[in-house]
């Protein structure tokens, strides 16, 4: 019997998104798991967790095109003192681009990793529109194939999973950009600033 342990891999791991992916899949999940985060000063307590699991869920956010330096630092701590079994390592990493072959890099570097570190590399699922889809009707569509990534990892029969918005890209766009200006508003940005340098200049003119 599978024991999964998911490991939130995003820097804002207590009020993230990531956290609410791993949530929905624990949910889905009829293996036996186990949710643990990322910290500044736990890799000791990460590494002695492995020890138990069969499969490794890392559930991260895209950070600049790649993996998280928390998350980073702890798949390095695993290199170094890897646990005598090592776990199948399966990736569900979400973006706030539309599209989720964004995500890409990132699974690759994952992968990488396992290839270097000796882990098995398992399933993936890759979810685009990610910071914004579970506040969406299309939430089912992320519950759908969490469901399907569960199964996989539980049976051993894995696969590449996508998932996002079933929108057109236009519209996307265009709910993301009122999205951002309202919430530069809140923040006494306006839009004319957000598409120009001009934060920056200030910021620089007033340091």
């Amino acid at each position: 019997m599978a024991e999964i342990l998911i490991l939130n891999g995003s820097p804002r791991a207590p009020r993230s998104n990531s956290k609410q992916y791993a949530e929905l899949f624990s949910e889905q999940c009829r293996a036996q798991t186990k949710y643990l985060a990322v910290g500044r000063d736990n890799q000791a307590e990460l590494c002695g967790a492995l020890e138990d699991c069969t499969d490794l869920l890392l559930v991260f956010p895209l950070y600049a095109d790649g993996i998280p330096v928390p998350l980073l630092r702890a798949l390095k701590a695993f290199e170094k003192q890897p646990p005598k079994r090592r776990p199948t390592v399966s990736v569900l990493i979400n973006c706030g681009f539309y599209e989720s072959e964004q995500n890409d890099v990132a699974v690759d570097m994952v992968r990488q990793f396992c290839r270097q570190a000796g882990f098995p590399f398992g399933s993936a699922l890759e979810i685009g529109s990610g910071e914004a889809i579970l506040g969406t009707p299309f939430r089912g569509s992320v519950r759908r194939k969490i469901k399907k990534l569960a199964r996989a990892i539980e049976t051993g029969k894995h696969c590449n999973l996508r998932v996002t918005m079933p929108i057109p890209r236009g519209m996307f766009v265009k709910a993301s950009t009122k999205y951002w200006i309202q919430y530069g508003a809140k923040n006494g940005v306006t839009a004319e600033q957000m598409a120009t340098m001009q934060i920056e200049d200030g910021a620089q003119d007033e340091a």
